[in-house]
């Protein structure tokens, strides 16, 4: 269970500046994937409490004073949440542990990179991003500044709740928007944790509002409204076409983070030892529940018995167990429900006729029989039209292609409906530069896998997305480009001769 102090009991909806109840009594139970108890039970908000954040947003941002607030104060607020966000770092990442089952050391890293994000957003906005254009003509001064959006609804998955909110909430909040924040059903308690800070440091009412429910229940208010100028979602490709479905009809902005099945390419001459431990990392950190997880190993066939015998031989060494226990390696997957995904695309993948390689079971230790756990598996002798190749299996199952030329590597890493991410093992620059180049992935790692930084943009081609997050692209996904031409020495044009 959750301590009160841990994330501050009381309602768990945050409206208008408010915590509050929902309004139809509605709750939900949060579970510990760890072992199936209990952590807290939030407040469940229906359809009525979505078009009331939508509405304190659309009066913030309309006849608030957060959109005219001097960019100065707004940068100041960002550091402000960075800064709560360090001295309450420890509680912060037990809770998305506990939330999510991932490792305590993986939340720390988390909880890091979010306050990373948001002092990224402070020092860029600070630094401007009007310019001002040369028209050829002395009187004229030609200005193209950004404005904010409007009111944006931020939708964030259960797998990184955290991570993924801060990278729309913080350049959202510096560009001017206001805002109503939808974690997944599933984790949302490090999202309420991250708003009663946000709260704490002075947001004026109706900038950010928070609710809990699922998508079936409140989507619908939050992208099927002219009254949200922006809609940024990640999560699954189905729900993602649904809401750009949706928002067409408003004519509404979209950004669109929509997961991956990306291929990891290692070629013979790459360093054995460090390409095995990137692709054992690539594709079982967080039970493999990563957008951009490695679960497509594509390898040369010179090397791949010895690869794939190895890759199993450490993957049965890996720690299973609770995200708490300083000894375990990964947690367990997020819910029962998830749980019998994965086991439904391993039965998939024997019928498929792929080769059970190690794992494709539950672990036999009575001590985690009460939680969503799963071993680390591997399938070779794949095939490309296999589904388990084909379809985000988002769990720990990494898939084994192999390969005899260059040109069939790329052709293989690039045969995919999704286009998020990749990674090449190489010693050869040449082949490595060429490789990037011309795979079809928004992130591409050269001998390495898994890292980003804010100050690079996140995305995907194909059905991977629309549009970036981080970098500057995802603060101009909050922003609205006005051109300004301003004649300091206005005259009679004369066009019409006869008037």
């Amino acid at each position: 269970m959750l301590s009160d102090d841990e994330l501050c009991c009381g309602p768990t909806l945050y409206i208008d500046g408010k915590w509050t109840a929902a309004l139809g009594g509605g709750t939900r139970d949060i579970l510990n994937p760890a072992d199936g108890g209990v952590l807290i039970t939030v407040d469940e908000a229906d359809r009525a409490d979505a078009v009331s954040a939508v509405a304190a947003a659309r009066a913030a941002f309309d006849i608030g004073g957060w959109p005219h607030t001097p960019l100065a104060e707004r940068v100041a607020c960002l550091l402000r949440i960075a800064g709560q966000l360090e001295r309450e770092r420890d509680a912060i990442a037990r809770i998305e542990t506990l939330d999510t089952g991932k490792t305590l050391r993986e939340s720390y890293i988390d909880v890091d990179d979010v306050i990373s994000v948001f002092r990224y957003y402070a020092q860029l906005a600070a630094a401007g991003t009007d310019r001002v254009v040369d028209t050829g003509n002395p009187a004229v001064v030609s200005r193209v500044v950004r404005e904010p959006v409007g009111v944006c609804a931020l939708i964030a998955p259960w797998n990184y709740p955290l991570l993924q909110m801060s990278w729309k909430i913080a350049p959202a909040l510096v560009a001017g928007c206001t805002m109503v924040v939808k974690p997944s059903e599933v984790t949302p308690l490090s999202t309420i944790a991250l708003v009663r800070l946000i709260d704490r440091v002075g947001v004026p009412p109706g900038v950010v509002n928070l609710i809990q429910s699922s998508g079936a229940t409140v989507g619908s208010a939050l992208t099927d409204t002219p009254d949200v100028d922006l809609i940024s979602f990640t999560g699954g490709a189905a729900t993602g076409e649904t809401i750009a479905r949706t928002a067409a009809a408003h004519i509404t902005r979209v950004a669109l983070e929509l997961g991956g099945k990306n291929p990891h390419i290692v070629f013979p001459d790459a360093d054995f030892d460090a390409a095995v431990d990137a692709v054992l990392t690539g594709a079982f950190l967080h039970s493999g529940q990563v957008c951009s997880a490695g679960t497509r190993l594509i390898v040369h066939e010179s090397m791949a018995d010895d690869f794939v015998a190895e890759l199993a031989r450490r993957a049965e060494r890996i720690t299973v167990g609770p995200g708490l226990d300083p000894a375990s390696e990964t947690g367990p997957l997020v819910s029962e429900q998830h749980r019998a995904k994965v086991e439904a695309y391993v039965a998939l993948g024997i019928a498929e006729g792929a080769r059970l390689v190690t794992g494709g079971r539950r672990p036999d230790d009575a001590a985690l029989r009460a939680g969503s756990y799963y071993l680390p598996t591997i399938f070779d002798d794949c095939r490309r039209w296999m589904r388990i190749v084909q379809e985000e299996t988002f769990g720990p199952i990494l898939t084994v292609e192999r390969f005899a030329t260059e040109a069939e590597a790329l052709a293989l890493g690039n045969d995919t409906a999704y286009g998020l991410a990749a990674g090449v093992r190489t010693a050869d620059p040449a082949r490595g530069e060429r490789l990037v180049r011309a795979l079809r992935h928004g992130t591409v790692w050269l001998n390495d896998f898994g890292y980003y930084t804010p100050a690079a943009e996140w995305g995907g081609f194909g059905r991977s997305g629309i549009g970036r997050e981080l970098g500057p692209s995802g603060l101009a996904e909050y922003q609205e480009t006005k051109h300004i031409w301003h004649n300091t020495a206005p005259a009679v044009g004369g066009w019409f001769t006869h008037n």
